[in-house]
């Protein structure tokens, strides 16, 4: 059977098209990124400036999705290794926002350049760190924390939960309870919200 050479290159067209959903799935070029981790791990962060909320997620999975308008050259990647994750967030421009949701029950590291962070109810240990900001950590009740100690070289310090309300320089506070985990909050410059 003779195939003219029309329709080959019909076939290669159309063989190409078919396949490239599947190729530009694999290269995750952008928002969002999904990977699988396990309730009880421990997530190291580095986080770019820009606007973030880490937040419980449904499942025993990493997702971050960011604001794809305003994300050209950024770069996220997420690297589980077991009970351990490491993920960054780099080349990150003006208005950069993103969601990152990890398994409930986890501790985080988190080093932020600087920008807005919100963190959830997340039920594990808490170390968070940014030069310049504003930091939010819903803590729910304080009897979850076994220690807390909260500082800010230049800003404010407001933790209702645990009694503390402070603004100006060198402000900070330490907390003992009866709960299991702990929470170390600093910032260089701007605002801590302990709610």
């Amino acid at each position: 059977m003779k195939v003219s050479l029309h329709r080959i290159r019909a076939l290669a067209a159309t063989a190409i098209f078919l396949a490239a959903p599947a190729w530009l799935a694999g290269q995750n070029p952008g928002s969002p990124v999904v990977k699988d981790f396990v309730s009880g791990g421990k997530i190291w962060m580095t986080l770019e400036s820009g606007g973030y909320e880490i937040k419980p997620s449904p499942d025993n999975r990493i997702h971050v999705t960011w604001n794809e308008a305003h994300s050209k050259g950024v770069k996220v990647t997420v690297a589980p290794n077991g009970k351990w994750a490491d993920l960054k967030v780099e080349g990150t421009p003006n208005h950069f926002n993103a969601t990152i949701e990890v398994p409930a029950t986890t501790d985080l590291r988190v080093r932020l350049t600087a920008g807005q962070l919100t963190v959830g109810e997340i039920n594990g240990d808490k170390d968070i760190e940014g030069n310049a900001g504003d930091v939010i950590v819903k803590v729910g009740k304080s009897s979850d924390w076994s220690q807390v100690d909260a500082s800010v070289t230049a800003g404010a310090l407001n933790a209702p939960a645990f009694q503390a309300d402070r603004g100006g320089l060198f402000r900070s506070f330490q907390w003992k309870g009866p709960g299991k985990h702990k929470l170390h909050v600093h910032l260089t410059a701007g605002n801590i919200t302990l709610q």
